[in-house]
């Protein structure tokens, strides 16, 4: 048997450094220390919660609460430079000055509104109708006509520009242009125009680009809260898209991969389902790690407005109630990675089996 103690020996010092599937949660953390620490860590407590619900928003994307709420016009429309308006204009005297003979009526079709507003009608000159109603343009034209030709009536039809539309870009089964119809044109009814959103698409997310700024959030979010359906104005161009926000999974989980986003938020509880929970006979539920990184403008010495440091770590226990409600109102960032680390008893396991192995052994050939 004495034979055997140095290969026992080497077997526990080979145990130390056996392959694993994921790091243990002291591996991580020790990089946290007092003299030079190289990481901000942050337990997960009902105390905590609100201080981490104050700091900035990370990862790629456009935050949803930049949404646009209710904005836009209400009420007819006015018209707009490079509108297009049809005239026609009715004069019931015999010998009319504006109409052909034998005619009630003259035509003027498809007259250009200006980039300054104007139009041009015969014997009135330059006219100035944009940013009025189509009716409140028809009386100004009226009443203008009517000092020429007492008995005058005035048709007036609008036919909108592109700056009196709005295009719906893409991710519908109808993609394209379309006139606002009245004043309040939202959101939600260009998109039910245009076929509603495409099958398959991952939590389709609305884009709003108006007047160079681009807006987003999830089509969810419009439906769940009307007070968001936007107004429409026109220039506005409006498009779906999948969802691209997405957080890596690693470690002793179910998954290791990239998940995307599902819903509008995902807390750290949903992340634990969606990663298909933690290995029962690997992962340490103590030691569930959420790593984030932070930009240099959010750092905060004193690690209350902002962390500690742009890379920081926030720990979860999911073995106190206090972690678990916790982790359910956590909320998970795009580009987080969520890291379930290995327990320690997973290796002194192995290590005991090995020695176990070690001593079968030695016995056998000593008897």
């Amino acid at each position: 048997m004495k034979i055997f103690r140095p290969l026992i020996v080497m077997l526990l010092l080979a145990a130390c450094s056996l392959p694993r599937g994921a790091a243990i949660s002291n591996e991580v953390l020790k990089e946290q220390n007092a003299e030079n620490p190289q990481i901000a860590v942050y337990p997960v407590t009902r105390a905590l919660l609100p201080r981490f619900a104050s700091w900035p928003y990370t990862g790629s994307g456009i935050r949803s609460d930049g949404w646009l709420r209710g904005s836009g016009r209400t009420g007819e429309p006015h018209i707009k430079p490079f509108d297009r308006v049809d005239l026609i204009i009715w004069d019931s005297e015999d010998n009319s000055l504006i109409t052909p003979t034998g005619a009630k009526l003259v035509e003027l079709r498809n007259l250009r509104v200006n980039q300054s507003g104007h139009i041009y009608v015969p014997y009135l000159g330059e006219q100035r109708i944009a940013d009025k109603t189509a009716d409140a343009a028809r009386r100004q034209l009226e009443s203008r006509m009517i000092e020429i030709v007492p008995s005058a009536q005035v048709q007036l039809t609008v036919l909108p520009g592109t700056a009196s539309a709005v295009s719906l870009v893409g991710g519908v089964n109808a993609p394209g242009t379309v006139a606002l119809p009245d004043g309040g044109f939202t959101v939600l009814g260009l998109i039910a125009q245009g076929g509603g959103p495409q099958a398959g698409l991952r939590n389709p997310r609305v884009r709003l680009i108006r007047g160079g700024h681009t807006y987003a959030t999830s089509l969810q979010r419009l439906y769940d809260n009307p007070s968001l359906d936007t107004t429409l104005v026109g220039g506005d161009k409006v498009m779906l898209f999948a969802d691209d926000r997405y957080f890596r999974a690693l470690g002793a989980s179910g998954t290791e991969q990239l998940i995307y986003f599902e819903k509008e938020h995902i807390s750290a509880l949903d992340a634990m389902s969606l990663i298909g929970g933690l290995e029962d006979t690997r992962a340490n539920p103590k030691g569930v790690l959420i790593l984030r990184h932070y930009s240099p403008r959010a750092v905060r010495a004193d690690g209350v407005k902002g962390p500690q440091n742009v890379r920081t770590v926030f720990t979860i226990d999911l073995t106190r109630a206090d972690g678990l409600f916790s982790a359910e109102k956590f909320a998970i960032h795009p580009q987080d990675t969520v890291l379930v680390t290995e327990s320690p008893v997973t290796n002194a396991r192995t290590i005991f089996s090995l020695v176990g192995s070690a001593v079968g052994v030695g016995n056998q050939l000593s008897n």
